[in-house]
């Protein structure tokens, strides 16, 4: 990001200097405007996150009532029977299990903040199961690939930045995230199962992937079930930092196969009834966690208020990120070189649906989170595009749709110092460019 942030202010101040020498036109101040660019944008920046506060403190509250409800743990005892077969080589009651399922759950619920430690403990548990210390296992470029793409079904940070904006409905992304992060995890996992057999693992040891259940030595099977039912009370207990019990038994499989059916059988429903359900999903949401939350037995108003504080502090964590990537956006755009990058590109982009004003956030988002927010806000708050247009429409899809994937990969592989990834990488990549295609097909599909 470092490197993203100086390349745009400095393309940004060369373009206007080069206007400035060259430019015949009396009346043409370019770095004027770009001093002006970078001041405006620096205030647009802080009053957006002001405006964000009571929003995210709104949404955040709400899912505090879920967590403390024990949403999390239903949704991983959902997942437990799908995890057993897509990882067959990591022991059912191993930690990495329990974290792994957690990590997924707090994604769907857009909970990236719970996700992430979740990730940590899981990559650490598979880790202990993996034969060459420093390489990425199958298990493990699975666990990312998924993690990347996670089916979400509520985007609930960007649906706080559409209110914040004014959109009038700001959960009309909720049909086309779910659509899209359900094409780019299925991509995921097919292109990690298929990569696997191509990128192999050193040849002095099998790899910790699908392939080894036949291939293990016995002994090693043993002591991996031994270590797994030693340590997994007090790795369970490490692993919840939100003080949420790992489940150690799913529900039956017919249970988890009709709720993945329900799941996707949304999907058609949303895509013909989007827009007559959309005004109904935030009253919806709201009374549906209360009510869960007082089914569950939680003091619904303070845990709301609880979960309001951090959604307060989240709101003003993120106001020196705004500021930079918003001045360099502004400064971007009042040089002129935005508009050169858009002319190039749009004669290419436009044919296959993706407005050249989307394309610099999709080729950010895998690079940085913070960066593609930034840029989201900054395409929604011009009043050319706007939170409800197509542009606007879109852009929030791609943010709920996609992942900082070389953010995480650095963060996960780093925490367990694992250097050669093998497949990963393309695995996730494979799944944030279907993502993106996906979300191009289900906005122009809804909203064109």
């Amino acid at each position: 990001m470092n490197l993203i942030f100086l390349v745009l202010i400095l393309a940004a101040f060369l373009a206007a200097a080069w206007r400035e020498l060259t430019e015949i036109d009396a009346d043409s101040q370019p770095m004027q405007e770009l001093s002006q660019a970078a001041i405006s944008s620096a205030g647009s920046a802080v009053e957006l996150a002001i405006g964000l506060v009571g929003v995210m403190a709104l949404f955040l509250g709400l899912m505090k009532i879920a967590e403390a409800g024990g949403l999390l743990t239903v949704l991983a005892r959902l997942l437990r029977p799908l995890m057993t077969r897509l990882f067959p080589s990591v022991p059912p009651e191993h930690p990495a299990m329990g974290a792994m399922i957690l990590n997924f759950s707090a994604n769907i619920l857009g909970l990236g903040n719970a996700a992430t430690p979740f990730g940590i403990r899981a990559m650490q548990e598979l880790n202990k199961l993996n034969p060459h210390p420093g390489t990425a296992t199958n298990a493990m470029a699975l666990f990312l690939a998924i993690n990347t793409s996670s089916i979400t079904l509520l985007p609930t940070g960007v649906i706080a930045l559409r209110a914040s904006l004014g959109s009038a409905e700001p959960a009309a992304i909720l049909p086309t995230t779910l659509f899209a992060t359900l094409f780019a995890t299925i991509a995921g996992i097919t292109s990690a199962l298929v990569l696997q057999r191509f990128f192999l693992p050193p040849a002095s040891a099998p790899d910790a992937g699908p392939s080894d259940a036949d291939t293990r030595a016995p002994e090693l099977r043993e002591n991996q079930a031994a270590e797994a039912r030693d340590s997994g009370a007090s790795a369970q207990q490490e692993s919840q930092p939100l003080g949420i019990d790992v489940p150690t038994q799913g529900y039956p499989g017919w249970v988890s196969a009709l709720v993945l059916l329900g799941v996707l059988g949304i999907i058609p429903l949303t895509i013909l009834y989007g827009q007559t359900i959309a005004p109904w999903i935030i009253p919806g949401l709201i009374v549906g966690f209360l009510l869960f939350g007082v089914a569950r037995g939680v003091r619904i108003y303070e845990v709301f208020v609880e979960g309001a504080k951090e959604g307060f502090q989240v709101a003003l964590r993120i106001i020196p990120y705004l500021v930079a990537i918003l001045v360099a956006v502004g400064m971007l755009r009042a040089s002129g070189a935005l508009g050169v990058f858009v002319g190039l590109l749009a004669p290419w982009t436009t044919p296959l649906g993706l407005p050249p004003e989307a394309l610099p956030m999709a080729l950010l988002r895998p690079l940085s989170g913070s960066g593609a927010y930034g840029i989201m806000a900054g395409i929604m708050q011009d009043p050319a595009t706007g939170p409800d247009t197509h542009v606007g429409l879109l852009v929030s899809t791609l943010q709920g749709s996609t992942e900082t994937t070389f953010y995480v990969l650095a963060v996960y592989f780093g925490a367990i110092q694992v250097r050669r990834v093998r497949h990963t990488l393309a695995a996730a990549l494979t799944a944030d460019v279907v993502g993106v295609m996906a979300a191009v097909f289900i906005v122009g599909w809804l909203f064109l």
